[in-house]
């Protein structure tokens, strides 16, 4: 029985987030990476040669000559969408790196350019991979936590005047779509709207309360959000703390708690307290980035390779654009005629 080929990757945009997509593709067997681009020439030529793959500044040349079986599109977010629709147009599958568009309208575009396209499609939203994210959702849907009653959320990061200046689009609306709800805590919102159900009432509000000399996006939010079977959660984010601590979420039900601390799947009920699942860690600094980037990458190439759907199409990363664009709206962030 002869061995399945390998599937070729290609990776554009060569900054902090493509060297988790890099390393996936190269600890995967049935992957291989083909070639690299970034804007930054010196940057592309530097990665191709570290990596012995051709580089590329310009993407539709990259698409041209290597023809990947996969495009990952790892760019400044309002980047995100015109990738991807070349990379479609050009039959070229495409994994991109969240938010799925830097504002809904885009989002909606490719969303609806997806349905249609011949290719797979997918939208990187690793933290649904992570083992604790399983076993809550599993706990979830089995009933034992009763009728649900409500959730929290809760993320306290440090971004730095280093972080910003280092990639200053990171605090634009025009290219970053916002600030800490769209780039950090989009993750987290995910997931309460994937346990709790889609969003039928959002309250939110955002502010720039210590970067405000520094960048145009919010540093620091509050959302509450009605979800469709009746729950209420509430969602705290910023990215003013000292540090970076673990992302925290509770959620209440009729019959106990399920919690994720410290990177640990807890539930509370009438027998006790026990540990349903935990994060592997690693010793790197951004391990509360969630460590299930490669999980995600994998099966994306698995279903791709049967010629099965992936289930993070970008209609999927919709529901957490809209809530949190609509926060912005809400606190008057969006600069007049700014598409929501």
């Amino acid at each position: 029985m002869s061995e399945r080929p390998q599937l070729t990757a290609a990776v554009v945009g060569l900054g902090d987030i493509s060297a988790v997509h890099l390393d996936a593709i190269q600890r995967n067997p049935a992957v291989r990476l083909v070639g690299v681009c970034d804007i930054d020439p010196e940057r592309a030529r530097r990665v191709g040669t570290q990596l012995g793959v051709p580089a590329y500044a310009e993407h539709r040349r990259l698409l041209d000559e290597v023809r990947p079986d996969v495009l990952h599109v790892t760019t400044p977010h309002h980047q995100h969408v015109p990738l991807a629709l070349d990379a479609i147009d050009a039959g070229v599958n495409v994994l991109t790196e969240k938010p799925v568009a830097h504002t809904v309208a885009d989002g909606e575009r490719l969303a609806e350019r997806a349905r249609q396209a011949d290719v797979s499609v997918g939208v990187v939203l690793q933290n649904r991979y992570n083992p604790t994210s399983v076993a809550i959702r599993e706990t979830l849907r089995s009933g034992a936590l009763g009728t649900i009653q409500g959730a929290r959320a809760s993320l306290w990061w440090s971004r730095t005047p280093a972080y910003y200046a280092s990639s200053p689009w990171r605090g634009r609306w025009a290219e970053a779509g916002g600030g800490v709800l769209i780039n950090q805590a989009i993750h987290t919102l995910d997931l309460l709207l994937w346990l709790l159900g889609d969003p039928v009432n959002v309250r939110g509000t955002a502010a720039t309360l210590a970067l405000a000399d520094l960048i145009e996006v919010e540093d620091t939010a509050t959302l509450v959000i009605d979800h469709a079977g009746g729950a209420r959660s509430v969602l705290f984010a910023t990215n003013t703390h000292h540090t970076n601590a673990d992302v925290e979420l509770e959620i209440s039900g009729s019959n106990g708690t399920l919690a994720l601390v410290e990177g640990r799947a807890m539930l509370t009920d009438g027998a006790g307290t026990r540990m349903l699942a935990t994060d592997a860690r690693d010793d790197g600094e951004r391990s509360y980035w969630g460590m299930s980037h490669a999980a995600l990458i994998d099966d994306f190439y698995a279903q791709l390779a049967k010629g099965a759907p992936f289930w993070l199409t970008p209609e999927v990363g919709l529901p957490a654009l809209r809530t949190l664009r609509s926060a912005y709206l809400q606190s008057g962030l969006l600069p007049a005629g700014t598409p929501l």
